[in-house]
């Protein structure tokens, strides 16, 4: 009696500690957005006045979640850090976004990705960009989110024996809770709420990612911190080896082929993560926000694959599954003050997730597909109600086919892999020949589209077998193939008048004064962190070679720096 009704208090401990953060994060969005809403920019961009922190903790819960959280500390409990390459070079992206992207978007004050594509080639282009970022996003992308998050919540705390509901049960009434809390910040609150909410999720994200490992380590080492950490960087250092080979989950040699064009797709032209960049107040901040993620995702090994790491020093490679590892850590060296607050953070990144993809859709299908189709001009009060309405239908769909992918023989992160590929790889094919071309027509990328569907179909679902090239790698086969076919129209139909940028800027357009020195800076990060996690750096043992090249690294930036520094005027 005494030891469940001990579990109970902890439970209810837990549950009162999570309303508190979440009620904290809400009341704070509510104040900060009230009467912003009301008006089409207002709704869709914020007003165009987020700011870089907002800009910076959208896009890192944005693109944090439960299947990052789980996944990532999963591959590096069962293999090693290979998977961070992900995280890592995705910095890489977050510099063409900030430099290249963003200057296009906001001189021509884009709403949406497929309104850019309508300005660059014509309405149907728009149309079949639309409906193949519906799809993704309502058939798999929201669903999914949905459903690893709801899985996250059950495997940590338990709900099936909380609640006395099947494993289903239990699945399915975490997905409408999860749903209906994270459908209220994109409804009614647009995207500055969902902004809002996202950085206050996002410190609470950084605030679980150190102490994490921190406690881990303590745990490793005895109540030490320092012999823990000593334990992890000097035996099984194999783990810590983020230079994979052909059988690990990511190898080496796909950094430099498909990832390049996947990243770029997913940071420069994915509408549900642009979106918050469009909504910059300036090219400044957008800039600043920008990079500044980019910082981030350079310190997710760290925080989200080191846990993992530490899980095989204690528990070995004995668990069930390797996506138990993260979990398993949590329970057992997480303070029981913490859980509340380690609840609400989850939640929050789940949360984040989801009502940014609502939110990316709505503003999709109201401006790329119900405002073409009038005959008259749209107000912003009936765009933006359209957009609420169409939020509570993507929404409750999702409530439907969230559930259905505990079917999925495969595994969850199999079906996103696979449906992404069918519009990321022509999408940032389009857009790149888009922006530095002049002459190639709407024609080519109306075949890149359909050509891209039919032929990724073939090779993941019919050719799979007989085609053995990693699916990353067919990434860049694609890319070249596609891109060619639109030099290729450029060259035999090309359009009769060139096309011309329209700008139509309408916040300040100057740029940072420091975004070229810093994106030096977040490049050389890449590279540092990567000698660090190789043979070169921890794994098996420290190289001779490591000191030197992390010495030029550093002595290379404040070169830079300095130079930088020197030719930028003054701010006024």
């Amino acid at each position: 009696m005494g030891a469940s009704q001990g579990l109970m208090d902890s439970w209810l401990f837990t549950a009162a500690s999570c309303l508190f953060f979440m009620g904290l994060v809400a009341w704070v969005s509510w104040i900060r957005t009230r009467g912003t809403a009301d008006t089409k920019d207002g709704y869709f961009l914020a007003g165009r006045g987020l700011s870089s922190t907002f800009i910076a903790g959208s896009l890192l819960l944005t693109n944090l979640s439960a299947e990052q959280l789980i996944g990532l500390n999963g591959s590096a409990y069962g293999y090693n850090m290979s998977s961070m390459a992900w995280e890592v070079t995705a910095a890489i992206a977050t510099v063409a976004m900030a430099l290249v992207f963003l200057p296009k978007y906001l001189a021509g004050a884009f709403t949406t990705l497929p309104q850019f594509l309508n300005d660059r080639f014509d309405p149907t282009v728009r149309r079949m960009s639309v409906v193949l970022f519906m799809l993704g996003y309502g058939l798999v992308t929201i669903p999914s989110v949905l459903y690893s998050g709801s899985l996250a919540v059950i495997a940590f705390f338990d709900v099936p024996a909380l609640t006395g509901l099947g494993d289903f049960e239990a699945l399915v009434a975490m997905i409408v809770v999860i749903g209906v809390v994270g459908s209220v910040y994109a409804i009614f609150g647009g995207l500055r709420a969902v902004a809002i909410s996202d950085t206050l999720n996002g410190v609470g994200l950084l605030v679980i990612g150190v102490a994490v490992p921190v406690f881990g380590l303590i745990a490793l080492g005895g109540g030490d911190f320092g012999a823990g950490l000593a334990t992890l960087t000097s035996e099984n250092t194999e783990k810590l080896n983020a230079i994979g080979g052909a059988d690990d989950p990511t190898p080496f040699g796909t950094l430099f082929t498909g990832m390049i064009f996947a990243n770029l797709f997913y940071w420069c032209t994915n509408q549900y993560v642009i979106q918050r960049t469009l909504g910059a107040s300036s090219l400044a901040e957008g800039q600043k926000g920008v990079l500044f993620s980019g910082f981030f995702k350079i310190l997710v090994p760290f925080l989200m694959m080191i846990p993992g790491v530490i899980a095989f020093h204690m528990y070995g490679p004995g668990l069930g599954s390797i996506d138990e590892a993260y979990p398993r850590l949590i329970r057992d060296v997480l303070p029981v003050w913490m859980s509340g607050f380690f609840l609400a953070v989850l939640l929050g990144a789940v949360f984040s997730s989801f009502n940014s993809l609502l939110n990316s859709a709505a503003t999709l299908f109201a401006l790329d597909v119900y405002a073409p189709a009038l005959k008259r001009a749209a107000s912003d009060a009936e765009l933006v109600r359209i957009a609420k309405i169409a939020s509570l239908v993507i929404a409750l769909g999702s409530f439907v086919i969230a559930p259905m992918l505990t079917f999925a023989s495969e595994g969850l992160f199999q079906v996103i892999r696979k449906f992404t590929g069918f519009y990321n790889i022509p999408t940032i094919a389009i857009v790149m020949v888009g922006l530095f071309t002049r002459r190639v027509p709407a024609l080519g990328a109306k075949i890149v589209i359909v050509f891209h569907v039919i032929a990724y179909g073939l090779l993941r679902f019919a050719l799979e077998d007989v085609v053995t090239l990693h699916f990353i790698h067919q990434y860049a086969v694609l890319f070249v193939i596609e891109v060619g076919i639109m030099l290729a129209c450029g060259a035999w139909k090309p359009r009769e008048k060139a096309w011309q940028f329209t700008r139509n800027e309408q916040v300040d357009m100057t740029e940072w004064r420091f975004a070229r020195p810093l994106a030096v800076t977040l490049l050389s990060c890449v590279v540092a962190t990567y000698l660090l996690f190789s043979p070169i750096g921890v794994v098996g043992g420290w190289s001779v070679w490591f000191a030197p090249l992390m010495g030029a690294l550093v002595i290379a930036n404040a070169g830079y720096w300095g130079l930088a520094a020197r030719q930028a005027p003054a701010p006024a």
